[in-house]
C-alpha cells in the first residue's frame, strides 16, 4: 500500500562502526580505533577506514568516544553573561586558542547567580568535558564546593577575570588595583577632590567608614573590590578624604547608576568627577548628566571601564580603560590545555597589564 503523503520522511539512518569496518575490510577494534582517535593503526588501514567511513556517511558519536578514550577533546567555559561584549569577547579568546589545539568549548551563562554557575558546572561534567573555565561569582570558601567537586572528579578547573583567594588555582586576571587608581590619579592631577565612585559593593546603605565599606566589597566579586581599592588607594595617596556619599552601593544596573549619579551631582558639594567600573555605570552616568543639561568635561570629568568603539566615537571621546579582553580567554585556555596535555599544573595567578586610554573626557574641575 503507498504511503501517505501526510507521512513525515524517514530520517536517514547513521552508519555503525561494524559497517564501516565491512566496507573497509578491517576488524571492527581496528575500525573502532581509527574512528575514535586512540591506540595504534597502522598508516595504510587507517587510510582505508577513514575513505570508507566517508564513502558511508559516519559521523562518531562525541559521547561514546570520550566514554571509551577518557578525553572528549571539549572544554567547558562558564561566564556571567555570554551577550555582555566583555564576556563574548572572552569567549572568543578561549575559544581560538582551543580551536588551534583541537578542542571544541561549550559555554554556559550563569547572570552572576551562584546557583546558575554550580548547575552548569554540573551539566559540563556530566558532558565530559576534559577542563572547564570559570569567571566566577563565588567568594567565600563556603561557595566554590562545585568547584572542589570537578578538581576531585578529575576536572582541571581555570579562573578566569576574578580570582578567589580560598583556591589554589592557576588563575588569569588583569591588574584591576593599579589601573583603577592610574585613572582616579588622572582625575586628581587635573584637580579634582570630589571623586564619585560608580559602581561599589551591592549593599543597602553606603557604608561609614573605609574599613566597612572594604569589608562590604570582600563579599562580593573580586573583581569590584580591586577596582574599590585602587580608587581608595589614589585618594590616600593624595591626602583626599574618603566620602561614603561619592561612592555608589546598591543593585548594579544601568537605572540604579542613573539615580546614584544624580545624587551626587545634587549634593551641597557635588561630584565634580566619577570614575565608573562598568559600562552600565558609565551610561548611568551619561544619562544622570543629560537629565540635568551638563555637559563633560566642562560640567563633570569621566573616565570608565572596558573601553569600546561606541567610547571613541562620542563627541568628545570617552577617556576608557582598555582591558586585554580576549588575550584574557586565550591565557586562560592556554593554562588548561597545558595542564591537559601533560604539563605540570601551574598554580598561579597570571596577571595581564590594562591600558588607560586618554581621549577628551577629564579637565579642570568647574569654577565654583
Amino acid at each position: 500500500m503507498p504511503a501517505d503523503r501526510g507521512d513525515p520522511p524517514r530520517t536517514p539512518r547513521t552508519p555503525t562502526i561494524s559497517e564501516v569496518a565491512a566496507e573497509a575490510g578491517v576488524g571492527r577494534a581496528t575500525a573502532a580505533r581509527t574512528l575514535g582517535g586512540y591506540g595504534y593503526v597502522s598508516p595504510e588501514l587507517k587510510e582505508r577506514v577513514l575513505a570508507a567511513a566517508e564513502k558511508l556517511g559516519y559521523r562518531a558519536n562525541a559521547l561514546a568516544r570520550s566514554m571509551s578514550t577518557g578525553v572528549s577533546h571539549t572544554l567547558g567555559v562558564v561566564v556571567a553573561d555570554i551577550g555582555n561584549p566583555f564576556f563574548a569577547s572572552m569567549v572568543r579568546g578561549i575559544s581560538d586558542a582551543s580551536r588551534a589545539r583541537g578542542f571544541d568549548t561549550i559555554v554556559l551563562s550563569t547572570y552572576e547567580d551562584l546557583d546558575e554557575e554550580i548547575a552548569a558546572t554540573d551539566v559540563l561534567i556530566d558532558k565530559r568535558v576534559d577542563g572547564v573555565i570559570i569567571a566566577s561569582a563565588a567568594v567565600g570558601r563556603g561557595e566554590v564546593t562545585h568547584i572542589r567537586t570537578a578538581l576531585k572528579q578529575g576536572v582541571p578547573v581555570v579562573l578566569v577575570d576574578r580570582a578567589i583567594g580560598s583556591l589554589d588555582l592557576a588563575t588569569v586576571v588583569i591588574d584591576n588595583r593599579d589601573v583603577a587608581r592610574e585613572a582616579v590619579e588622572t582625575l586628581i592631577a587635573a584637580g579634582h577632590r570630589r571623586i564619585g565612585f560608580v559602581w561599589g559593593p551591592p549593599v543597602p546603605q553606603a557604608p561609614a567608614t573605609r574599613r566597612a565599606l572594604l569589608a562590604a566589597a570582600a563579599r562580593n566579586v573580586w573583581t569590584d573590590g580591586e577596582r574599590l581599592r585602587g580608587y581608595l588607594d589614589a585618594l590616600d595617596d593624595a591626602g583626599i578624604p574618603f566620602d561614603p556619599e561619592l561612592v555608589m552601593v546598591g543593585p548594579k544596573t544601568e537605572e540604579h547608576a542613573t539615580e546614584e549619579v544624580g545624587r551626587m551631582l545634587a549634593l551641597p558639594d557635588r561630584a565634580t568627577a566619577l570614575f565608573c567600573t562598568e559600562t552600565d555605570a558609565m551610561t548611568g552616568a551619561l544619562r544622570a548628566m543629560r537629565a540635568r543639561k551638563l555637559s563633560y568635561p566642562g560640567d563633570l570629568s569621566l573616565i570608565g571601564f572596558d573601553d569600546s568603539a561606541w567610547a571613541a566615537v562620542m563627541d568628545p571621546p570617552l577617556t576608557m580603560i582598555e582591558q586585554p579582553v580576549r588575550q584574557l580567554g586565550a591565557k586562560a585556555a592556554e593554562a588548561l590545555l597545558d595542564s591537559l596535555e601533560g604539563a605540570e599544573p601551574r598554580r598561579e595567578t597570571h596577571t595581564l597589564h590594562a591600558r588607560l586610554v586618554v581621549r577628551s573626557s577629564v579637565g579642570p574641575p568647574p569654577a565654583p
